[in-house]
């Protein structure tokens, strides 16, 4: 029976603190670690006995192993049922200690672009060769009223942005960046520090969004995706560019980056909601055996299609 599977997987204290933690977030078993303050061996342990009873979905990243707590079928409906005592107050020290893990993660990715910011094009152009992404980003782009470059690092995508649009904002969370963008836009460009999973922008602000090269760097980029979508006006567009997925580990470690790319499914399940229609999805492949995936996507007013229909 399964509620006697589920109810044996939770009957242990650690499993269940690893349930509450991983309700809200998709954590890798670093994270985890880090969180919970006890060895790998054990926490790899719980973990497994989670993911066998069907409570928790494993995702394989490279090097790296990744758990949420599953969502659908007869698994998420229980946890969905049960989800009142995972929030209560008894967990509130581990929900605490994952929002320190994670706030430290970002700290470490705005150090690492500022300390790159003025050698970030050259970086770029290792990957990118003579693939010009910014013009692929803005080729349905002919006028806009506002613009938004959300993860705008230096400011090369706004820069262009702004020649079609009435305004244009750009966003990042590296004041490095931002410095670099302010030299190059002057006061052609309204600049914003914030992060992407909190977007320091109005409810339909904008008529034109773009989130390139930016999704791998994030935790909850699915967060990320939902704010741009909140930002746009009825009618607008949203752009993302991402790496396809790949197993390249160097790019965790030179490139700051915390994810090996993204699955189409994966993005047409984020930008593919109620309020948005997929438009496609383009594949470009770049050097170091890299894809680039742009899609595009309108937002609408009526409920499209279900939500999931998938574009190539």
């Amino acid at each position: 029976m399964q509620i006697n599977t589920f109810s044996k997987a939770l009957s242990d204290p650690t499993r269940a603190r690893l349930l509450a933690i991983l309700l809200e977030h998709e954590l890798s078993v670093g994270e985890v670690v880090r969180a919970m303050g006890i060895s790998q061996p054990r926490v790899s342990r719980h973990l497994k006995i989670l993911h066998e009873s069907g409570l928790l979905h494993s995702r394989r990243e490279g090097l790296w192993n990744f758990y949420r707590v599953s969502d659908e079928g007869i698994a998420g409906d229980y946890v969905r049922a049960i989800s009142f005592l995972l929030e209560n107050k008894e967990f509130a020290a581990d929900r605490e200690a994952v929002r320190k893990v994670l706030a430290e993660r970002s700290r470490e990715v705005r150090t690492f672009f500022d300390e790159i910011a003025e050698d970030w094009g050259g970086l770029q152009r290792e990957i990118f060769g003579n693939f010009d992404l910014n013009h692929e980003v803005l080729a349905g782009l002919s006028h806009c009223t506002c613009g938004v470059d959300l993860g705008c690092g230096t400011g090369e995508l706004l820069e262009q942005m702004a020649g079609c649009c009435d305004k244009v904002i750009g966003v990042d969370s590296s004041p490095g960046m931002l410095q670099q963008a302010r030299g190059r836009l002057g006061d052609r460009a309204s600049l914003r520090i914030g992060a992407l999973e909190h977007l320091p922008l109005a409810d339909a602000e904008a008529d034109f969004a773009a989130i390139s090269m930016v999704l791998h760097h994030l935790s909850d980029p699915e967060k990320a995706v939902a704010e741009a979508i909140r930002v746009l006006r009825p009618g607008g567009h949203l752009v993302v560019a991402d790496f396809a997925a790949h197993n390249n580990e160097r790019m965790r470690t030179l490139y700051g980056d915390r994810r090996l790319g993204f699955t189409k499914e994966q993005l047409v399940n984020w930008l593919q909601t109620t309020e948005m229609q997929m438009e496609g999805i383009r594949s470009f492949p770049v050097n170091k055996g890299l894809t680039i995936l742009v899609s595009t996507a309108l937002k609408g007013n009526t409920p499209v299609n279900g939500g999931k229909n998938a574009s190539s």
